[in-house]
């Protein structure tokens, strides 16, 4: 079995890049590589199930604090593959707050005992590149740091001068790189990439980065250092059954931001999916309870307000009581009015507000979320661990139901409300994993039960 990880010194190093090339050019090969992503990313995972034929998973100790738990979620997608590739986030060492084993890339390679291929941008660099990876190298000695790819490398003349100083300095073996000005463009949006169903030849980019990695890469010996012994882990979840529920969520290119471990959580527990499309279908399909994932309904605003049919009927299904639960862009959609580039359109109307598109980001980050009410997650008091990312507000008088919290370095540095529930509708900024606690799930799938029961 081989297993590693990709992970920059910074953000911007073309992490990203690189890991698709590698990814590319490992399945050329005819290997079944499972690909993971650190972090609660949804975009670069949906660039690597496109190029892998597999879902991506995200391994996030934030989100899913317990170790057992954790290793579960890295384990069990590999069992059948031949290569595991984990691509890290931001730099290598950075994570929540100053601790560098605090959500950081460098605690998931430790914790799943793999390998670090750590990557370099060698723009305007020689020798001082090997100040970087000893730095690197020496700082945790519990870390592997197995070998190094340079980055936006000028000529190969460049590359023999950096690789030539890195393995005069350091004990790290330098495994290949990739030129500079290369005929891609990943363009990004909000701090990431632009989500796959929004590229045009998306598929011809990956050949060329493909190539590159075939061409430049030692791919051969990354493989030899990457091979480990495959370890097997038992599952650490309770279950229930809840076969015959079925689950409908929106899946459509302006909504598609959901952990897959989420969703194969609920097939394990027995619950059907059914997808639906916002943007096409005339209305919801008939099913026990609704979810909205997060998206970029704002790039489709106009579509959605044009589908008026289809948010008839999910206003109408909330006012007949059915459960819906609605992240991020799922809030936006279920407000009355969505705002952007100084248009209004309108939206679902199950909340009283209006989302409004902000050039900055208005919140970022890991955050803790404590239920003001009974709600989908439990009895008032609940705690759940979360992600917010978001480029709008929720401008509303709707009451708020969760105490929301950020903590960095033991502190607690901001406080907020946020989150809504009408009826039995539920909506916030709030992006959840239920690996922290099934127990959250199990809530949710027990009061739909039990109101299908009456």
């Amino acid at each position: 079995m081989k297993q590693f990880m990709l992970a920059g010194v910074s953000s911007g190093v073309g992490k990203t890049t690189i890991t698709l090339g590698i990814l590319k050019a490992l399945a050329n090969r005819n290997l079944v590589v499972q690909p993971y992503k650190v972090g609660p990313d949804y975009i670069d995972t949906a660039y690597h199930t496109r190029i892998a034929k597999r879902p991506s998973r995200n391994l996030d100790s934030f989100m899913i604090p317990d170790e057992d738990r954790l290793k579960w979620s890295y384990s069990k997608w590999h069992q059948q593959a031949d290569v595991a590739v984990i691509e890290g986030v931001m730099g290598f060492y950075d994570g929540l707050g100053t601790d560098k084993d605090c959500a950081s890339s460098a605690e998931i390679a430790k914790k799943m005992g793999v390998p670090v291929i750590l990557i370099v941008d060698g723009k305007a660099t020689s020798t001082s590149a090997a100040a970087i990876v000893h730095g690197f190298a020496s700082f945790d000695k519990d870390v592997n740091i197995a070998g190094v790819i340079i980055n936006r490398v000028a000529s190969q003349n460049h590359y023999e001068l950096i690789k030539g100083a890195i393995e005069r300095y350091t004990n790290v073996e330098v495994l290949g790189y990739f030129p500079k000005n290369i005929n891609v463009e990943l363009p990004s949006r909000h701090l990431g990439l632009i989500p796959d169903v929004e590229m045009e030849n998306l598929d011809k980019t990956f050949d060329t980065l493909g190539e590159l990695a075939e061409q430049y890469i030692q791919l051969d010996r990354l493989l030899e250092i990457a091979d480990l012994p495959r370890v097997e882990q038992v599952s650490p979840f309770k279950t229930k059954d809840y076969t015959g529920l079925k689950m409908a969520y929106a899946l459509d290119d302006a909504f598609h931001f959901y952990y897959e471990d989420n969703l194969d959580l609920l097939k394990d527990l027995g619950v059907e999916l059914i997808p639906f499309s916002p943007l096409k279908d005339k209305s919801l399909p008939k099913a026990d309870v609704y979810y909205f994932g997060g998206g970029f309904p704002e790039i489709y605003a106009k579509e959605l307000a044009e589908n008026q049919s289809f948010r008839q009927s999910v206003y109408q299904a909330s006012i007949n009581g059915a459960p819906i639960y609605a992240e991020c862009g799922g809030l936006m959609y279920l407000g009355k009015y969505l705002e952007t580039d100084g248009q209004i359109f309108d939206m679902v109307g199950v909340f009283d507000g209006k989302s409004v598109m902000t050039p900055r980001l208005k919140k970022f980050g890991y955050c803790q979320a404590t239920t003001k009410v009974d709600s989908l997650f439990g009895k008032a008091g609940t705690q759940v661990r979360g992600h917010e990312f978001h480029h709008s507000t929720f401008e509303t008088n709707e009451p708020t139901v969760l105490d929301m919290e950020k903590t960095r370095d033991g502190e607690v540095v901001s406080r907020w409300d946020g989150g809504y529930k009408v009826r039995r509708t539920f909506a916030s900024y709030l992006h959840v994993h239920f690996y922290q606690n099934e127990e959250l799930l199990f809530n949710w799938l027990d009061d739909v039960k039990e109101a299908m029961n009456k």
